[in-house]
């Protein structure tokens, strides 16, 4: 579900992994295998031609001829739920997971909003199914932030932090290092692609904390639900080209960080940061910062965002999933 940058990455690669794509729905349309074969067949090559879909979608025709419904009840294995992040209630992406669980089928997240503002909800529906709820992209693109987590224990995670928004680390890394104006910059972002038309989720921090929710989810456990309600965050938008200045002179810098505390705070905000250290990565590198309880602190980088390399932890997550 969800045919933009990520979910057409996904639908191309797939192959590539040994998956077969039997529905690939938007908003407002779906192509749908016409067997609807899923299932034991789902390695056979029985599916759509995901290219032939995305490029009808390219020259604004509908992906199919199915209604996107039709795509949540085909004969699949695993939902992969790409439909755009939304706050509050997190729908449609919410619905498309209790529907997927519901008829015990695996759920793989690149949206957001279900585990950063439903977790507890989603957890309880997966309890209640045979199907397996797994969401690595939904933090840190390719970074492999949340596998590393369950691999090393969540009890044995202390605390997290990094940059987690490349929208936002490409403006203050490009502000440090000519001088420019905020205003400017985010121009600049918007003609690359690297900002959207409207970067709001980006530059005011939300992205950020939604991640960090996520991540702080993960490290509670049954013990506590995290949304974005629960988040103090602070975004990028104020600050003047002068603050970076004066930072670089006293050898910092100021990156967008986001945490998750030991006394599980969750935190998101512009610090400064040594120009040359860890944190201080630029363009649209991001970074994660895991403070393990007897290994030490783990430094885990990279594209943090983008379809294919997003895709990539879809896919991945989708490797891991049982019997599939």
């Amino acid at each position: 579900m969800g045919a933009g940058a990520v979910g057409a990455a996904v639908a191309n690669l797939a192959g590539e992994y040994g998956h077969t794509v039997v529905a690939l729905a938007d908003s407002s349309s779906a192509a749908v295998a016409s067997d609807g074969s899923g299932g034991d067949d789902a390695g056979d090559g029985n599916g759509i031609d995901a290219a032939a879909a995305l490029e009808s979608k390219r020259a604004g025709e509908p992906l199919g001829e199915a209604d996107p419904t039709d795509a949540l009840e085909a004969d699949y294995d695993a939902l992969v739920e790409a439909t755009p992040t939304t706050l509050g209630d997190a729908q449609p992406g919410f619905g498309h997971v209790e529907r997927a669980l519901e008829r015990d089928r695996h759920v793989v997240l690149a949206n957001k909003g279900p585990v950063a503002e439903r977790f507890g909800e989603v957890r309880e529906l997966e309890e209640q199914s045979a199907g397996t709820v797994r969401f690595e992209a939904t933090v840190g693109g390719a970074m492999p932030v949340l596998s590393t987590i369950e691999d090393f224990d969540p009890d044995h995670i202390d605390a997290v932090r990094g940059v987690l928004n490349g929208t936002a680390n490409f403006i203050l890394s490009r502000m440090a290092a000519e001088g420019l104006g905020y205003e400017h910059v985010l121009a600049e972002a918007q003609d690359l692609g690297v900002a959207e038309a409207d970067p709001t989720f980006d530059v005011d921090g939300t992205d950020a904390a939604l991640k960090c929710v996520i991540v702080a989810n993960v490290l509670a456990g049954d013990d506590r639900e995290y949304t974005l309600d629960d988040a103090e965050v602070q975004g990028i938008e104020e600050i003047p080209g002068s603050a970076l200045e004066l930072a670089t002179e006293d050898g910092q810098t100021i990156r967008l960080i986001g945490e998750v505390t030991p006394a599980g705070e969750v935190r998101v905000g512009p610090r400064l940061v040594p120009e040359h250290g860890t944190l201080a990565v630029t363009g649209t590198e991001n970074i994660v910062q895991l403070e393990t309880a007897h290994a030490g602190r783990l430094n885990i980088s990279g594209r943090g965002a983008g379809g294919p390399e997003t895709a990539t932890a879809v896919l991945a997550d989708a490797g891991r999933l049982p019997d599939l």
